[in-house]
């Protein structure tokens, strides 16, 4: 006997919870019957006007079909909804989302076991090489989605995969100063390193992780565990749109994303810890079109290290970082396997220390 064919009272319900970053808790419930969504009820401590906009809410997903996409649920409850309706504290891609976690088409950090690795010093281009492999490794099933820490010694420069390296490079300082230059796998501005002056870290995770959260929303989903853990150390941290981390004393960090075919997402977060500001702008071009939406003339105060808001060792702020993260959401430790490892090389040798993936965009 099909669940289908049973009594309405006897077939399974569906039960979906999603957390509003800074926002609401949203909660849907709901059955299907012959592959339509039925019996959907949207509840929460949200806030809504007018209160029957509820009804329009349910009505709207109701009969949709248990395959509809989140960008299709969202459009379909934004249609629903009167002239003046005020959402406050979610959204029509917050119910969403909590549909398709409801139907277990999006996931939540809980259904997951997350893996911890601690730092660990490579050299720079395996450092960027192991986010590709490890981001394919979750993609494919291979691999628990897991946090992992960078280190490294020599100083670098890591690059987002669209910059140009004329544009971005001062090649006087880079020789002069002995900077190591590489090319990453996602987007965004370049990363200036030296050992222990930034904390990085990257997060390897399903993308149905953020399934029906827009691409801006996922920077600061992904990192609530992080801005927590800057909370408990003294530091109060929020997101500056689209991919900054800033204090109300400037600039700590900034994200990066990209999203693999096979279903595997790399998110990482590179944090000023104890920034050489003068090597800085002697090795990168950071011209005035960059600074123009920053509300500031110098580059140099664009970097506020966490060295000098927190006054604790570069360790320490890692320390409570992997606590936080720990506690959250139950992550065990892990390390890196000689295979992955063994494979981050091959990946060096073939693609990111040549000079034909370095000046892809020149």
């Amino acid at each position: 006997m099909t669940d289908t064919a049973l009594p309405a009272e006897d077939r399974p319900r569906f039960h979906g919870e999603y957390k509003v970053p800074n926002g609401k808790l949203v909660v849907v419930d709901l059955d299907v019957a012959d592959g339509l969504l039925t019996g959907v009820s949207v509840s929460g401590d949200f806030f809504l006007e007018p209160d029957e906009t509820l009804l329009d809410i349910n009505r709207a997903i109701t009969g949709l079909p248990e395959t509809t996409t989140a960008a299709e649920l969202s459009a379909a409850v934004t249609a629903s909804l009167p002239p003046g309706a005020v959402l406050f504290g979610f959204s029509a891609d917050a119910v969403a989302v909590t549909v398709r976690r409801a139907l277990a088409k999006a996931t939540s950090w809980s259904d997951h076991h997350w893996n911890v690795i601690a730092p660990t010093v490579l050299p720079t281009h395996v450092n960027v090489a192991l986010d590709e492999v490890l981001t394919e490794e979750v993609g494919a099933g291979r691999r628990n989605p897991t946090l992992r820490f960078w280190d490294w010694e020599e100083p670098s420069v890591v690059i987002g995969s669209f910059q140009s390296v004329r544009n971005e490079l001062d090649p006087d300082g880079v020789a002069r100063h002995g900077i190591s230059v590489v090319r990453r796998i996602s987007g965004g501005g370049a990363m200036f390193m030296e050992a222990g002056n930034c904390i990085t870290y990257s997060l390897y995770l399903p993308q149905t992780l953020v399934d029906g959260i827009s691409f801006a929303d996922s920077y600061a989903f992904l990192d609530a565990w992080v801005m927590a853990a800057l909370e408990k150390i003294g530091v109060t941290a929020f997101y500056v749109p689209l991919n900054d981390i800033a204090t109300d004393q400037g600039k700590i960090g900034g994200a990066a994303q990209k999203r693999l075919a096979n279903g595997g997402m790399l998110h990482h977060v590179t944090m000023s810890y104890d920034i050489d500001a003068d090597k800085m702008v002697d090795v990168l071009r950071i011209g005035k079109e960059k600074l123009s939406d920053k509300g500031t003339r110098s580059a140099k105060k664009r970097v506020d290290p966490l060295r000098r808001q927190t006054g604790l060792a570069r360790t320490e702020i890692i320390a409570a970082m992997i606590e936080v993260f720990t506690e959250r959401y139950a992550a065990t430790p892990s390390a890196l396997t000689d295979a992955e490892l063994s494979a981050a090389r091959e990946r060096v040798a073939s693609k990111f220390g040549t000079e034909e993936w370095l000046n892809r965009v020149p």
